[in-house]
């Protein structure tokens, strides 16, 4: 799938793989139509589910496979993978005396007063990871010569002996020089050309052995199944008629080519939750609003990401398959960039339970999923979940789900809760599944509290914008602890993370490292430095469907104070850079220091680890309410009827329904108030006051907050 990019095939579409439900978005752009798509994801194999909802999405916008453009798409796949310990046998090449780096890491406690301490379990156990005679220094000078011989005999151990399907490489400071690194490359292919296999030198070429080796062997644990994943996929759109491109969401938010997710699928361990913040932070810049809550809840997992000036919060480190789900340091510690979010087990899918030992009401992070999924969809669930909670208390119209095509059983719901939670608690079956309403909204909101906390911010000076299938549902209430004075919810809030694939840049992030006193830095060296990443990024970008001229850069710096252990990210004026920048970067450090630690010690000499440039492509611009135009809609005629619905503190209220595709932009209403469309329901309380914006956005003021 390398063709060009015909003209006549202009139509794209968003393919976003979670936990419970696949979701589409289509986009043609000459004839500015937009149209979504939402069905019950195939765990056993995802592409099935992904094949079904193109064929039918294609279908409903009259076009043929052939007049597609492009598909984008992510996957949970990588994470899942790590999480459930089911990807290759791997095998490791080090370092004379770093044969042990992976399992020592940094000797820290992730819980100092746990006696029973469990670890992560090392991707590459002690049998298959081999040393070899090698030594370059941290300022890239070989000290000793790469024993060529010990690497073909490593090699066939590993790989004829211990059975190994992927083979990870990593020597010590390679992120200075990849010559052995290289060589040793050489050597493995020439003896098995079709073994995967990863360089630490590629997939993470920065300072510290220990992440740089655990995301080396990650990136070759996922390597073989994303290979065949991904061929998978792309044969069937070909047998499915399409001619076009697939790009794959990385989890920093950019798009890039199924070439390079093949060769670094680590870099999308996070690609399905970054497309939801891409989404949130292309409809903050529409909706003109400069501070953000991002919220996405789905089946499974619900995620809370910080949106400034349109743009989300990055970090160059990820934990994944932590053994304590919210503990930092239980996990396998990956250098991948990623969008800053949390993600909490709470999702529509999340499991309510009374557990036996307090006898205390718990939901999550266990989900239902899409097999058997919640108790309503009448597929063999039998524990009651988030979703059940909301059809019990009038959130959800059983007849309406999915836009009628799955009809929600209440009677099932009502006598699961009775059975599995009322008796047991002592409470009836409505006030029940407001305790689990209750207990799922209050950990979403402590879990943001503290995100915003650990970055100083005030949850109450941003506004919340909420998408995903359940985002829509409990976004009132989440705004509402809070206390947040606005919240927004865009056209298609269900499927808002697919939205997020079509509207996502081009995009690539490289680093390198040289460690030098800021005073003393070689710019010469930096500069030719930055001038590498920028070929590279372009040529990445360009493959990518990018065009060179409309192509950005944003160069950073990480620096610390000499002596420091951690470093913060520092903008950086130029990509060419000397002398005459010094002050520049010198005030720019301190600004960010102080920002982040309240102070500054001036009289400190500054270190620069790192330098990293950012490269992106433009964007593309969407209406997807246009999809749904209606002409001559009223507010009137986009009303459904009444509901009753169960509010805390209210009681059962009479609200409004709204058919979200009737209701004209300008148009103005109060809570409380449902408004539905076919991939979700917005709840909105009482004092609140609702308006439709030009784009066809829910603005939602709660006047009441403060």
């Amino acid at each position: 799938m390398t063709s060009t990019q015909p003209t006549q095939r202009l139509a794209r579409i968003g393919v976003d793989v979670g936990g419970t439900f696949t979701d589409l978005v289509l986009y043609d752009p000459s004839r500015q139509l937009a149209l979504t798509g939402k069905l019950l994801t195939t765990p056993e194999d995802p592409s099935i589910a992904i094949i079904n909802g193109i064929k039918r999405i294609l279908s409903e916008a009259g076009l043929q496979p052939s007049d597609l453009h492009s598909v984008v798409h992510g996957t949970t796949l990588v994470t899942n993978t790590i999480i459930e310990r089911t990807g290759a046998v791997v095998g490791l090449i080090t370092t004379s005396g770093f044969r042990d780096t992976i399992e020592i890491g940094r000797e820290t406690r992730y819980d100092l007063y746990d006696l029973f301490l469990e670890m992560p379990p090392v991707i590459v156990p002690r049998a298959r990871r081999l040393e070899v005679a090698e030594r370059v220094t941290s300022e890239g000078d070989v000290l000793v010569d790469l024993d060529e011989d010990a690497v073909a005999r490593a090699a066939r151990r590993l790989v004829e002996d211990s059975k190994a399907e992927a083979l990870a490489i990593s020597f010590l400071h390679s992120y200075r020089s990849d010559r052995h690194e290289q060589r040793a490359a050489k050597i493995v292919r020439a003896l098995y050309p079709s073994l995967p296999l990863s360089l630490s030198s590629q997939v993470a070429p920065e300072i510290r052995e220990f992440e740089r080796t655990t995301t080396t062997c990650a990136n070759a644990y996922v390597q073989p199944l994303m290979h065949r994943y991904l061929d998978k996929l792309e044969a069937e759109l070909v047998e499915l008629g399409f001619a076009g491109r697939l790009h794959i969401m990385l989890s920093s938010g950019g798009i890039t080519t199924v070439r390079e997710a093949k060769a670094f699928p680590i870099r999308l361990i996070e690609s399905g939750p970054a497309a939801g913040a891409m989404a949130a932070s292309f409809i903050s810049r529409i909706a003109g609003l400069d501070r953000v809550i991002s919220f996405d809840m789905g089946g499974t997992t619900a995620k809370i990401c910080l949106i400034e000036d349109g743009q989300p919060d990055h970090k160059f480190d990820f934990e994944a398959g932590r053994v304590r789900r919210f503990q930092k340091g239980s996990g396998l510690p990956l250098k991948v960039s990623v969008v800053d979010m949390i993600e909490i087990g709470a999702g529509g899918g999340s499991l309510a339970r009374v557990d036996p030992s307090s006898g205390l009401l718990k939901v999550g992070p266990r989900s239902a999923g899409s097999v058997p999924g919640p108790v309503c969809y009448g597929r063999g669930g039998d524990q009651p979940t988030v979703t059940d909670a909301d059809l019990v208390l009038g959130r959800l119209d059983p007849a309406y789900f999915l836009g009628g095509e799955l009809e929600l059983d209440v009677d099932l719901v009502r006598s699961a809760f009775d059975g599995k939670i009322s008796t047991a608690i002592n409470l009836d079956v409505d006030e029940a599944a407001l305790g689990v309403q209750r207990i799922v909204d209050e950990t979403m909101a402590a879990a943001t509290r503290m995100h915003l906390a650990e970055k100083g911010k005030d949850p109450r000076k941003y506004t919340l914008i909420a998408f995903g299938g359940a985002g829509p549902v409990h976004a009132f209430n989440l705004a509402r602890l809070l206390k947040v004075e606005k919240m927004v919810v865009p056209l298609g809030a269900g499927v808002a993370s697919a939205l997020g694939f079509l509207v996502a840049p081009p995009a690539t992030d490289m680093v390198r490292t040289m460690v030098s006193r800021l005073d003393a830095v070689d710019w010469t060296a930096i500069n030719a430095l930055y001038a590498d990443m920028k070929a590279e990024g372009v040529s990445l970008l360009c493959e990518a469907g990018a065009i060179e001229e409309q192509i950005t850069f944003k160069a950073t710096a990480e620096m610390r104070h000499r002596g420091q252990g951690f470093e913060i990210p520092v903008a950086l004026p130029s990509l060419v850079l000397s002398d005459e920048h010094l002050d520049a970067i010198r005030e720019t450090f301190f600004m960010s220091y102080r920002a982040q630690f309240g102070r500054i010690l001036e009289d400190s000499p500054i270190e620069v680890l790192n330098w990293r440039l950012a490269c992106s492509a433009a964007g593309t611009d969407i209406s997807i309410g246009q999809g749904h135009a209606v002409a001559d809609a009223t507010l009137e005629g986009a009303r459904r009827g009444t509901r009753k619905v169960k509010f805390e503190g209210h009681g059962w209220l009479d609200c409004a329904v709204y058919n979200r595709y009737m209701l004209p932009a300008g148009c103005k209403f109060s809570g409380p108030a449902l408004v539905e469309e076919r991939e979700s329901t917005c709840v909105i309380g009482p004092d609140s006051v609702v308006s439709v914006d030009s784009s066809r956005n829910l603005i939602i003021n709660l006047w009441f907050v403060n």
